[in-house]
């Protein structure tokens, strides 16, 4: 297993876990929450691929599905375990890092332009929680709160630039990675959101 392959396949369980425990919360059943656990873990690195022209890495790889699965289990044995809280935030804020950098990665292995990169990277980490969201019938995250496009979207900046440095890939992964975790880490902490649109009156 290379390091791409096993960042997506930890991203993959990370979103499949949240996007389960979202699903259980709104109490659908267990058809829904594994279908939201679907939804929520595959949609990003899905159209990133799309986008590429390659095939989707789950259709041929049983440990995606094996890593889905998992997440439901858990999320129906573990109930209180698997609680939206401190624990499950954390996970998703290192699930968007790996995602984003993982997406960036392969677009720049695919000799992707450095904006293309950008732009798939923040694909493949924000799209299933928004499908999850929109499925869930709850009002987006990426959309009304947080900041967790604008941190997924500096941290593949962030690692576009120093790779375009030639700098050595771990260290600008782990350095776009970071700003993901930081900045998500921080405007949670001083509950921190872009300016929202006022119409006049």
């Amino acid at each position: 297993m290379d390091l791409l392959h096993g960042l997506d396949l930890l991203s993959t369980f990370v979103f499949a876990l949240v996007g389960a425990r979202v699903a259980a919360d709104k109490r659908l059943d267990y058809g829904g929450i594994a279908f939201i656990a679907i939804i929520a873990s595959v949609s990003g690195g899905t159209l990133r691929n799309v986008f590429l022209g390659l095939k989707p890495i789950w259709i041929t790889d049983p440990s995606i599905i094996a890593s889905i699965i998992l997440a439901v289990l858990i999320t129906l044995v573990f109930r209180r375990v698997t609680r939206i809280g401190k624990t499950l935030i954390v996970m998703d804020t290192f699930g968007l890092a790996i995602a984003t950098i993982s997406g960036t990665q392969l677009a720049f292995e695919q000799n992707i332009s450095w904006y293309g990169a950008i732009l798939l990277g923040l694909v493949t980490a924000v799209a299933g929680g928004l499908l999850r969201d929109v499925l869930c019938q709850l009002e987006p995250v990426l959309l009304h709160r947080e900041t967790i496009g604008t941190s997924c979207l500096m941290g593949a900046i962030t690692f576009v630039a120093l790779t375009e440095l030639s700098v050595a890939n771990n260290i600008s992964a782990i350095a776009g990675g970071s700003v993901v975790v930081l900045t998500r880490v921080i405007s949670i902490r001083f509950d921190l959101h872009l300016p929202k649109f006022k119409s006049a009156k």
